[in-house]
């Protein structure tokens, strides 16, 4: 079991371009139609209909005032008012590698090829670090989604090849049942085994 520090109010996160925030209500038109996209679905089981994608709106806005941090709204000030979502989850589901923290993004297509997942992700990683203190950060995904893997090596991230493991919450041989982890150790992100990190300028 994992005791995670919590915060009584929504913390925010800054990088040099963007602003990680709750989730508004003014968000959610955004993150319906982000869900409804083929494109930013394509490594999941299937689009997102409105009813779904305004339940995991609630359960990430649930976690947020529960803890203070979870899964931040991405917004570029003065580019996007919601680009995406990006942060951290507490992974509800048994496999080898947990209890753990997973780090984890979705962007809408407009936000894509700038770079702004990598900045968001790494500030990200550098809180659960340095605020919450703690030991690793993990991420998933299928083999095939590059753009996602590239994300995470960009943020120092290391493939644990002998990790690969079947998706507990997906049917036997589903095509998109196996999964690559991907690991951060704190003591390698303390190291600056991972150059380029952006800075947070105000974590409140």
């Amino acid at each position: 079991m994992l005791v995670l520090k919590t915060w009584p109010h929504p913390l925010q996160i800054r990088t040099k371009r963007a602003l990680l925030r709750a989730m508004r209500d003014d968000d959610l038109p955004a993150w319906c139609a982000l869900n409804a996209d083929p494109a930013v679905r394509r490594h999941f089981e299937s689009v997102a209909t409105e009813e779904e994608a305004l339940g995991e709106a609630a359960r990430i806005r649930a976690g947020m005032a529960q803890r203070g941090w979870g899964f931040w709204a991405l917004e570029i000030p003065g580019v996007m008012s919601f680009a995406g979502t990006v942060g951290l989850i507490v992974t509800g589901w048994e496999a080898h590698f947990t209890p753990c923290v997973e780090i984890g993004w979705r962007l809408a297509s407009e936000a894509w090829g700038r770079g702004y997942a990598s900045e968001a992700a790494a500030a990200a990683a550098e809180f659960g670090f340095e605020h919450l203190e703690l030991d690793e950060l993990v991420a998933i995904t299928i083999p095939d989604n590059q753009p996602s893997r590239r994300v995470m090596e960009r943020i120092g991230m290391r493939r644990d090849e002998a990790g690969d493991f079947d998706h507990p919450r997906l049917p036997p041989g589903h095509p998109k049942q196996r999964h690559v982890l991907y690991r951060l150790q704190r003591a390698d992100f303390r190291r600056g085994d991972n150059p380029g990190f952006p800075i947070p300028e105000n974590r409140r």
